[in-house]
């Protein structure tokens, strides 16, 4: 279950695991952190929320609403111990059934666009956003999985 660690920015253990879904600069974490501390009520609020397994957080996603009825992922990470497990789908299966948007998007590199390939998203180039790096949109149509059913 999602439980929501906005207020335990300040724990190590949190930031450490945050620190896994941004760029690895300390400026990059320090920018993700402050995202969530100053998020305000409202439809572009940022929310954190992480999976706890016998006590410890092992996943987070942070997320946003686009527009009423589209999420984006702003982060997602699992601790390494945990990955491939299945966490990070269920992650994503939690958000959707927690928020139920009819879209969820992600932009990622090259090095995770097989997690969201994988889990059923529409991944589509968006070139080379950042010099070297290829950049990909990442979207999960709701509608499909109810005609799939």
């Amino acid at each position: 279950m999602l439980i929501d660690i906005h207020a335990r920015l300040d724990e190590e253990a949190i930031q450490e695991l945050l620190g896994w879904a941004v760029f690895p600069e300390p400026e990059h974490l320090e920018r993700a952190i402050n995202l969530y501390k100053n998020a305000t009520a409202g439809e572009g609020e940022h929310k954190l929320l992480g999976y706890e397994s016998e006590d410890e957080i092992i996943g987070l996603v942070g997320y946003h609403y686009v527009n009423g009825d589209t999420i984006e992922i702003d982060h997602i990470a699992v601790v390494p111990f945990e990955r491939n497990k299945g966490y990070g789908r269920g992650l994503i299966l939690e958000l959707l059934e927690l928020e139920k948007p009819n879209v969820l998007i992600a932009e990622t590199d090259d090095s995770a666009v097989d997690f969201y390939r994988s889990s059923r998203f529409t991944v589509e180039s968006l070139g080379e956003k950042y010099p070297g790096t290829e950049r990909f949109k990442c979207t999960y149509y709701a509608d499909d999985e109810d005609e799939d059913a």
